[in-house]
Protein backbone atom coordinates (compact mmCIF):
# COMPACT_ATOMS: atom_id res chain seq x y z
CA UNK A 1 0.00 0.00 0.00
CA UNK A 2 1.40 3.29 -0.97
CA UNK A 3 1.40 5.84 2.16
CA UNK A 4 2.51 8.53 0.59
CA UNK A 5 -1.14 10.34 -0.38
CA UNK A 6 -2.29 9.62 3.24
CA UNK A 7 1.05 10.92 4.55
CA UNK A 8 0.61 14.21 1.79
CA UNK A 9 -3.01 14.89 3.01
CA UNK A 10 -2.45 14.72 6.83
CA UNK A 11 0.51 17.42 6.13
CA UNK A 12 -2.05 19.50 4.51
CA UNK A 13 -4.29 19.09 7.13
CA UNK A 14 -2.07 20.38 9.70
CA UNK A 15 -0.75 22.93 7.54
CA UNK A 16 -4.29 24.19 6.68
CA UNK A 17 -4.75 24.19 10.65
CA UNK A 18 -1.80 25.95 11.33
CA UNK A 19 -2.69 28.64 9.09
CA UNK A 20 -6.56 29.09 10.93
CA UNK A 21 -4.37 29.08 13.76
CA UNK A 22 -2.30 32.00 12.57
CA UNK A 23 -5.09 34.18 11.38
CA UNK A 24 -6.60 34.42 14.82
CA UNK A 25 -5.62 38.12 16.20
CA UNK A 26 -4.92 39.11 20.01
CA UNK A 27 -6.87 42.49 19.94
CA UNK A 28 -8.27 44.38 22.99
CA UNK A 29 -10.48 47.15 22.55
CA UNK A 30 -10.72 47.84 26.37
CA UNK A 31 -7.25 48.17 27.54
CA UNK A 32 -5.84 51.53 27.39
CA UNK A 33 -3.50 54.05 28.65
CA UNK A 34 -3.23 57.67 30.06
CA UNK A 35 -0.87 58.69 27.19
CA UNK A 36 -1.61 58.17 23.56
CA UNK A 37 -0.14 54.29 22.85
CA UNK A 38 0.29 52.93 19.04
CA UNK A 39 -3.65 50.54 18.16
CA UNK A 40 -2.45 46.78 17.40
CA UNK A 41 0.44 47.43 16.82
CA UNK A 42 2.07 45.31 13.36
CA UNK A 43 -1.26 44.18 12.91
CA UNK A 44 -3.44 47.73 12.78
CA UNK A 45 -0.57 50.31 12.68
CA UNK A 46 2.74 49.15 10.49
CA UNK A 47 5.21 50.38 8.11
CA UNK A 48 2.52 51.77 5.46
CA UNK A 49 -0.23 54.30 6.03
CA UNK A 50 -2.79 53.51 8.29
CA UNK A 51 -5.38 56.19 9.29
CA UNK A 52 -9.20 56.57 10.00
CA UNK A 53 -10.42 53.98 12.23
CA UNK A 54 -14.38 53.41 13.29
CA UNK A 55 -15.11 50.94 15.76
CA UNK A 56 -18.91 49.23 15.74
CA UNK A 57 -20.94 50.21 18.66
CA UNK A 58 -20.96 46.46 19.70
CA UNK A 59 -17.38 46.38 19.64
CA UNK A 60 -16.80 43.53 17.55
CA UNK A 61 -16.14 45.20 14.22
CA UNK A 62 -13.12 47.36 13.21
CA UNK A 63 -12.73 49.71 9.85
CA UNK A 64 -10.12 51.14 8.85
CA UNK A 65 -8.18 53.07 5.81
CA UNK A 66 -5.03 51.75 4.73
CA UNK A 67 -2.72 53.50 2.18
CA UNK A 68 0.77 52.72 0.18
CA UNK A 69 3.70 55.04 1.87
CA UNK A 70 2.31 57.78 -0.32
CA UNK A 71 -1.26 57.74 -0.13
CA UNK A 72 -1.34 57.14 -3.70
CA UNK A 73 -3.62 53.92 -3.63
CA UNK A 74 -5.86 53.60 -0.12
CA UNK A 75 -9.00 51.20 0.77
CA UNK A 76 -10.98 50.55 3.38
CA UNK A 77 -9.84 47.20 5.50
CA UNK A 78 -12.44 45.26 8.10
CA UNK A 79 -11.37 43.52 11.58
CA UNK A 80 -14.45 41.22 12.76
CA UNK A 81 -15.16 39.55 15.84
CA UNK A 82 -16.03 35.75 15.39
CA UNK A 83 -17.03 33.49 18.76
CA UNK A 84 -15.05 35.44 20.63
CA UNK A 85 -11.81 35.32 18.21
CA UNK A 86 -10.66 38.48 16.25
CA UNK A 87 -9.76 37.43 11.85
CA UNK A 88 -7.48 38.95 10.50
CA UNK A 89 -7.55 42.30 8.61
CA UNK A 90 -8.88 42.35 5.04
CA UNK A 91 -10.20 44.97 2.12
CA UNK A 92 -13.79 45.21 2.64
CA UNK A 93 -16.10 44.39 0.06
CA UNK A 94 -17.18 47.33 -1.36
CA UNK A 95 -13.60 48.92 -1.46
CA UNK A 96 -10.23 48.39 -3.36
CA UNK A 97 -10.80 50.17 -6.43
CA UNK A 98 -11.49 53.41 -5.54
CA UNK A 99 -9.58 55.84 -3.22
CA UNK A 100 -12.12 54.93 0.01
CA UNK A 101 -11.17 56.72 2.74
CA UNK A 102 -12.65 57.77 6.52
CA UNK A 103 -15.41 55.52 7.64
CA UNK A 104 -17.62 56.31 9.83
CA UNK A 105 -20.92 53.83 11.18
CA UNK A 106 -24.29 55.33 11.83
CA UNK A 107 -27.94 54.08 12.54
CA UNK A 108 -26.42 51.77 15.83
CA UNK A 109 -23.83 50.44 13.35
CA UNK A 110 -26.42 49.47 10.45
CA UNK A 111 -24.62 52.11 8.21
CA UNK A 112 -21.18 52.89 7.05
CA UNK A 113 -20.37 56.57 6.01
CA UNK A 114 -17.09 56.95 4.09
CA UNK A 115 -15.65 59.50 1.63
CA UNK A 116 -14.47 58.04 -1.71
CA UNK A 117 -13.50 59.38 -5.35
CA UNK A 118 -15.70 56.83 -7.19
CA UNK A 119 -17.42 58.97 -10.18
CA UNK A 120 -20.82 60.14 -9.01
CA UNK A 121 -23.78 58.87 -10.87
CA UNK A 122 -21.52 56.66 -13.23
CA UNK A 123 -19.51 59.98 -14.47
CA UNK A 124 -16.20 58.60 -15.02
CA UNK A 125 -14.48 62.08 -15.98
CA UNK A 126 -15.66 63.19 -11.77
CA UNK A 127 -12.23 62.64 -9.84
CA UNK A 128 -13.21 64.30 -6.84
CA UNK A 129 -14.05 62.84 -3.24
CA UNK A 130 -17.83 62.58 -2.04
CA UNK A 131 -19.47 61.47 0.88
CA UNK A 132 -21.06 58.15 0.15
CA UNK A 133 -22.85 55.24 2.31
CA UNK A 134 -23.47 51.57 2.33
CA UNK A 135 -26.01 49.76 4.51
CA UNK A 136 -25.34 46.37 6.35
CA UNK A 137 -26.35 43.10 3.88
CA UNK A 138 -25.90 40.29 6.47
CA UNK A 139 -22.35 39.90 7.22
CA UNK A 140 -21.64 42.38 4.18
CA UNK A 141 -22.29 46.07 3.15
CA UNK A 142 -24.44 46.82 0.28
CA UNK A 143 -24.18 48.86 -3.00
CA UNK A 144 -23.03 52.33 -1.93
CA UNK A 145 -25.12 55.50 -2.13
CA UNK A 146 -24.06 59.26 -2.91
CA UNK A 147 -25.25 61.55 -0.84
CA UNK A 148 -27.58 64.39 -2.48
CA UNK A 149 -26.14 67.26 -4.53
CA UNK A 150 -27.17 69.23 -1.09
CA UNK A 151 -23.90 67.75 0.25
CA UNK A 152 -22.05 66.07 -3.00
CA UNK A 153 -20.43 69.55 -5.31
CA UNK A 154 -18.26 68.92 -7.87
CA UNK A 155 -15.56 70.06 -5.32
CA UNK A 156 -14.22 67.44 -2.12
CA UNK A 157 -16.08 66.75 0.63
CA UNK A 158 -14.63 64.25 3.24
CA UNK A 159 -14.96 63.09 6.69
CA UNK A 160 -18.93 62.47 7.24
CA UNK A 161 -19.58 62.02 11.29
CA UNK A 162 -23.21 61.81 11.98
CA UNK A 163 -24.57 62.43 15.26
CA UNK A 164 -27.84 60.00 16.56
CA UNK A 165 -30.36 62.66 15.53
CA UNK A 166 -28.80 61.99 12.01
CA UNK A 167 -27.19 65.54 11.58
CA UNK A 168 -23.92 65.42 9.01
CA UNK A 169 -20.49 66.97 10.23
CA UNK A 170 -18.02 66.92 6.95
CA UNK A 171 -15.12 69.28 5.99
CA UNK A 172 -15.00 71.31 2.33
CA UNK A 173 -13.74 74.03 0.98
CA UNK A 174 -16.57 76.85 -0.19
CA UNK A 175 -16.66 80.03 -1.27
CA UNK A 176 -19.03 80.78 1.54
CA UNK A 177 -16.63 79.35 3.97
CA UNK A 178 -14.44 80.98 6.78
CA UNK A 179 -11.14 79.45 5.94
CA UNK A 180 -9.12 77.81 3.46
CA UNK A 181 -10.83 74.45 4.77
CA UNK A 182 -13.99 74.33 7.32
CA UNK A 183 -16.10 72.32 9.31
CA UNK A 184 -19.44 72.36 7.88
CA UNK A 185 -23.26 71.04 9.59
CA UNK A 186 -25.77 69.65 7.22
CA UNK A 187 -29.32 68.85 9.21
CA UNK A 188 -31.44 65.70 8.44
CA UNK A 189 -34.66 66.66 7.90
CA UNK A 190 -37.38 64.20 6.76
CA UNK A 191 -34.42 61.82 5.85
CA UNK A 192 -33.19 64.69 3.68
CA UNK A 193 -30.14 66.14 4.29
CA UNK A 194 -30.46 70.25 3.98
CA UNK A 195 -28.06 73.03 2.73
CA UNK A 196 -25.28 72.62 4.78
CA UNK A 197 -23.87 75.33 6.98
CA UNK A 198 -20.40 76.26 8.01
CA UNK A 199 -19.94 76.53 11.38
CA UNK A 200 -18.88 79.40 13.02
CA UNK A 201 -15.66 81.24 14.30
CA UNK A 202 -15.89 79.30 17.52
CA UNK A 203 -15.11 76.13 15.10
CA UNK A 204 -13.59 77.55 11.78
CA UNK A 205 -10.75 80.06 11.58
CA UNK A 206 -9.00 81.59 8.70
CA UNK A 207 -6.78 78.44 8.82
CA UNK A 208 -7.28 75.10 8.02
CA UNK A 209 -10.54 73.32 9.89
CA UNK A 210 -10.85 69.69 8.66
CA UNK A 211 -11.93 66.49 9.99
CA UNK A 212 -14.27 66.65 12.81
CA UNK A 213 -15.63 63.64 15.30
CA UNK A 214 -19.25 64.30 16.82
CA UNK A 215 -20.19 62.99 19.65
CA UNK A 216 -24.06 60.74 19.45
CA UNK A 217 -25.40 63.21 21.57
CA UNK A 218 -23.76 66.15 19.08
CA UNK A 219 -22.54 68.32 22.55
CA UNK A 220 -18.77 67.64 21.44
CA UNK A 221 -17.27 68.08 18.59
CA UNK A 222 -13.22 66.80 18.46
CA UNK A 223 -11.07 68.33 15.05
CA UNK A 224 -7.66 69.46 13.65
CA UNK A 225 -6.62 72.33 12.67
CA UNK A 226 -3.47 73.45 10.87
CA UNK A 227 -1.81 76.90 11.03
CA UNK A 228 -3.63 78.37 14.44
CA UNK A 229 -0.86 80.13 16.17
CA UNK A 230 -1.26 77.66 19.38
CA UNK A 231 -0.43 74.53 16.38
CA UNK A 232 2.09 72.50 18.36
CA UNK A 233 3.72 71.48 14.40
CA UNK A 234 2.15 69.71 11.33
CA UNK A 235 -1.25 70.62 12.75
CA UNK A 236 -3.38 69.82 16.14
CA UNK A 237 -6.58 68.18 17.74
CA UNK A 238 -8.78 70.84 19.11
CA UNK A 239 -12.07 70.05 21.25
CA UNK A 240 -15.70 72.13 22.06
CA UNK A 241 -18.53 71.61 23.95
CA UNK A 242 -21.89 72.62 23.18
CA UNK A 243 -23.70 75.08 25.98
CA UNK A 244 -26.94 75.95 25.65
CA UNK A 245 -27.24 75.16 21.54
CA UNK A 246 -24.66 76.84 20.52
CA UNK A 247 -20.32 75.65 20.38
CA UNK A 248 -17.92 77.01 22.85
CA UNK A 249 -14.65 78.26 21.41
CA UNK A 250 -12.38 74.87 20.45
CA UNK A 251 -9.47 74.04 22.61
CA UNK A 252 -6.14 72.84 21.85
CA UNK A 253 -6.20 69.19 23.29
CA UNK A 254 -2.52 69.93 24.09
CA UNK A 255 0.84 68.71 24.08
CA UNK A 256 -0.52 65.28 25.96
CA UNK A 257 -2.31 64.72 23.17
CA UNK A 258 -0.68 66.01 20.04
CA UNK A 259 2.91 66.23 18.81
CA UNK A 260 4.62 68.38 16.77
CA UNK A 261 3.87 66.13 13.66
CA UNK A 262 0.27 66.03 11.90
CA UNK A 263 -2.30 64.62 14.23
CA UNK A 264 -5.77 63.96 13.14
CA UNK A 265 -8.80 62.02 12.42
CA UNK A 266 -10.19 61.81 15.65
CA UNK A 267 -12.72 59.37 16.33
CA UNK A 268 -14.06 58.61 20.34
CA UNK A 269 -15.48 54.81 20.96
CA UNK A 270 -18.11 56.02 23.48
CA UNK A 271 -19.07 52.41 24.91
CA UNK A 272 -15.36 51.51 25.74
CA UNK A 273 -14.23 55.49 26.57
CA UNK A 274 -11.70 55.20 24.13
CA UNK A 275 -10.40 58.35 22.30
CA UNK A 276 -8.35 57.12 18.65
CA UNK A 277 -6.51 59.47 15.83
CA UNK A 278 -4.20 59.26 13.34
CA UNK A 279 -0.67 60.81 13.89
CA UNK A 280 2.59 61.18 11.77
CA UNK A 281 4.77 61.14 14.66
CA UNK A 282 8.04 59.66 15.11
CA UNK A 283 8.69 57.04 17.84
CA UNK A 284 11.81 55.24 15.90
CA UNK A 285 14.81 57.03 17.85
CA UNK A 286 16.79 59.35 15.34
CA UNK A 287 19.94 58.19 17.54
CA UNK A 288 19.61 55.13 16.49
CA UNK A 289 23.18 53.97 14.52
CA UNK A 290 22.61 52.56 10.90
CA UNK A 291 24.76 49.62 11.32
CA UNK A 292 23.50 47.58 7.95
CA UNK A 293 20.95 48.06 5.36
CA UNK A 294 19.03 45.42 6.71
CA UNK A 295 18.40 47.28 9.79
CA UNK A 296 17.69 50.48 7.89
CA UNK A 297 14.77 48.55 5.47
CA UNK A 298 13.36 47.01 8.86
CA UNK A 299 13.02 50.42 10.39
CA UNK A 300 11.42 52.26 7.35
CA UNK A 301 9.33 49.39 7.40
CA UNK A 302 8.21 49.79 10.67
CA UNK A 303 4.67 51.17 13.07
CA UNK A 304 6.17 54.75 14.16
CA UNK A 305 8.29 55.55 11.20
CA UNK A 306 6.70 58.89 10.35
CA UNK A 307 3.66 57.74 8.41
CA UNK A 308 0.65 57.60 9.70
CA UNK A 309 -0.37 55.05 12.40
CA UNK A 310 -3.50 54.67 14.68
CA UNK A 311 -2.83 55.68 18.82
CA UNK A 312 -5.57 55.55 21.45
CA UNK A 313 -5.55 56.71 25.14
CA UNK A 314 -8.21 56.57 27.31
CA UNK A 315 -10.78 59.50 26.93
CA UNK A 316 -11.17 61.88 29.21
CA UNK A 317 -13.73 64.31 27.30
CA UNK A 318 -17.03 63.06 27.78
Amino acid sequence: MNYFPIVLMGLVFLISCSNTEEKAVDLSLTSSTKTPELFAKDLVSTGLYERDIAIHPSGEEIIYTLGDYKQNKRCLLVIRKQEERWASPEVLNISGRYQDIEPFFAQGGQRLFFASNRPLHQDSAAADYNIWYSDREGDHWGIPVPLNENINTPGDEFYPSVARNGNLYFTATKAEGIGREDIYLAQLVNGEYQLPQVLDSTINTKYYEFNAYVSPDEDLLIFSAYGRPDDLGGGDLYLARKEGGAWMPAQNMGPGINSDKLDYCPFVDVARNTFYFTSERMTISDTLRIGNIATLHQLANAPGNGLGDIYRVVFKGM
